[in-house]
């Protein structure tokens, strides 16, 4: 997923960011800080406090409306821009202006529902701090009025006049004649999802709208024109999306792997697995990948992995022989292999969206990222056959020690994960907490350490990306509860149940939809479309969870690799500095060993439930 080439905002505008900025990373210390000390009361002292998880919950949600802010100021919202890149330069600006006058007739038409939320929870009280919700939910309300502010001065000053007058007329056009043809729209049924949820989200994507705001405008115009639902439900069900608990482990895994990367936690494990391996042949293959499954167990982000290993390994690959599109080809399809590798991000919203354990799906993870890693592995060797070792030398016993011992706190981190999560001792967003702490102690001692400018732009780059994360799952939350409401779901659920061949077909259609749509969509957005759906039918057909999770976060990591769509495919050949026409070709043969990997892991569901 990638963001569409812009001129910077006004200066006025980001000097009116830096409050909010600034406001973003107080929040995220505040959560950590009152995590970890409801960690230590209830694990060394037994006595647990009531009302942290009040404090965070009302923090985390202003942190991820800020972060929506930020995001926005930065133009980091995720979006598909390869279709609008495609088009004529001269039909390229007005379809741009398109997409921002959408997303500001979103925010408006939110604005009145958001406020008219507030006010109603102002009865709501928190059970400990006896405080009113308006509080916390005056968040949305906040993040929806800053994003439009941005959005409307960014567009102001960076589009041509005609262009924007333009875009205003095509977009109020189309909202006009769907509220003159609501009593006819209202009759059509079913249709009505395929012709807001389906052809208008997708119309959306093609002109570049980010993923958060095609979801959010697909429900929210399904609600306007096709029904007599309140709008007011869009944002309950933003706050339901947005606001668990368990979501708020999502920015403080994405801050760790900013550590990770700044403090060179992950080239020390680069270093150690080079001096074990580096002499064999497929030796760096095998080196980026084992890399790839440890490093990804620390911080739980594919770009944070990728961008961490490449430039310690390419140069030393290139070296001996391997082709930069062989190269990038094997990261790509090692960072899919590795994103059921606890802490990963996807894992944890899909047991939040699904109701499936989290213990259970980290352990189970990573004995499917093992699969996965042997398939690419013997493709890696047969690829080496040819490898220049001319001048490799085995690393001497002396080296190899001290490697490990500079790698070894590195080390310890992702075992401390899997380990606390998986064996019930902690929740992962505890888990989440000590692991920052443990990294930003052991990175300030032992590896360089950070200044606390660097700290601040960690912060605030975490709420951002953070943000943007949370805002597609609130939207997406609402086009689900659209989509399920439309009654929908239970006619798929039929047809999935009765079709001929039982388990075995339906797990080939979910490879099938999963594969298609991780290409089209970044991962969250897929499993939460369809988690709610696909998850009922799948029990009611006797899929333990775990494995049908497996299957579905597999595909869906593979199809977000495959070109020529694949939004991870553009993100490797972008760290890899190489033409994604080059790579194309190259990655197929690595994709092809995934689905291998798949196949196995769809056919044989003890490989995903022996660990548990």
């Amino acid at each position: 997923m990638t963001t569409h080439a812009v001129s910077p905002p006004a200066p006025m505008v980001s000097r009116l960011l830096k409050p909010l900025e600034f406001l973003s990373a107080v929040l995220l210390v505040v959560i950590i800080t009152f995590l970890f000390i409801g960690v230590v009361a209830r694990y060394v002292f037994s006595i647990p406090i009531v009302w942290i998880d009040e404090v965070v919950s009302l923090s985390f949600l202003w942190l991820a409306m800020l972060g929506t802010a930020i995001a926005m100021h930065r133009n980091e919202h995720l979006r598909l821009s390869l279709f609008l890149d495609m088009m004529p330069k001269q039909i390229q600006g007005f379809v741009h202006a398109l997409a921002l006058v959408s997303i500001a007739a979103f925010l408006i038409a939110l604005i009145h529902p958001a406020v008219i939320y507030a006010q109603e929870e102002w009865f709501v009280k928190s059970p400990a701090l006896n405080i009113p919700n308006t509080y916390r939910v005056s968040a949305l309300a906040f993040g929806i009025i800053a994003m439009l502010a941005i959005l409307v001065t960014y567009a102001t000053q960076t589009v041509s006049k005609s262009n924007l007058l333009g875009a205003i007329a095509v977009v109020a056009l189309v909202a006009g004649g769907c509220w003159l043809g609501s009593g006819s729209l209202t009759e059509l049924g079913l249709y009505n999802i395929i012709f807001f949820l389906v052809i208008l989200v997708a119309l959306c994507l093609v002109a570049g709208v980010p993923i958060a705001f095609c979801f959010g405008l697909g429900a929210l115009s399904y609600l306007a024109f096709a029904t007599s639902v309140p709008l007011m439900v869009v944002i309950g069900r933003m706050d339901e999306g947005m606001s668990s608990l368990i979501l708020v482990s999502v920015p403080i895994f994405v801050l760790l792997g900013c550590i990770l990367d700044a403090t060179g936690m992950g080239k020390a494990i680069v270093d150690f697995l080079a001096s074990l391996l580096g002499h064999i042949k497929a030796g760096m293959s095998y080196v980026l990948l084992g890399s790839l499954f440890i490093v990804s167990g620390i911080s739980g982000s594919k770009v944070s992995d990728m961008a961490t290993i490449a430039p310690a390994l390419f140069p030393e690959m290139k070296r001996r022989g391997h082709k930069p599109k062989e190269m990038i080809a094997l990261l790509a399809t090692g960072a899919a292999m590795a994103d059921t590798v606890p802490p990963s991000i996807v894992l944890i919203v899909l047991g939040s969206v699904a109701g499936v354990s989290i213990a259970g799906l980290f352990q189970s993870g990573v004995v499917i990222a093992m699969v996965l890693l042997v398939a690419l592995a013997v493709l890696a060797r047969w690829k080496a056959r040819h490898e220049i070792m001319d001048q490799v030398k085995r690393s001497s016993t002396s080296v190899i020690g001290k490697t490990l011992l500079i790698a070894a706190p590195a080390l310890v981190l992702p075992f401390l994960i899997r380990s606390a999560v998986g064996g019930g001792v902690a929740t992962a967003t505890e888990v989440s907490t000590i692991a920052v702490l443990y990294a930003m102690i052991i990175g300030q001692v032992l590896y360089g350490g950070l200044g606390w400018r660097k700290i601040y732009n960690m912060l605030v780059e975490t709420a951002a990306l953070s943000g943007a994360i949370l805002l597609i799952l609130g939207t997406a939350s609402a086009m689900a509860w659209a989509i399920t409401q439309s009654g929908v779901v239970q006619s798929l659920s039929q047809f999935l149940t009765t079709l001929p061949g039982g388990v075995v077909s339906f797990m080939i259609v979910t490879i099938l939809i999963f594969l298609i749509l991780g290409c089209l969509l970044e991962g969250l957005p897929a499993i939460l479309i369809l988690a709610p759906i696909m998850f009922p039918i799948a029990r009611k057909l006797g899929i333990h969870d775990i494995h049908y999770s497996m299957v579905v976060v597999t595909a869906m990591n593979i199809g977000l690799m495959m070109p020529p769509i694949g939004v991870g495919f553009f993100v490797a050949c972008r760290i890899g500095n190489s033409s994604p026409d080059e790579v194309m070709g190259a990655i197929w043969p690595y994709i092809l060993a995934l689905i291998a990997g798949l196949a196995i892991i769809a056919a044989v569901p003890w490989l995903s439930t022996v660990a548990l």
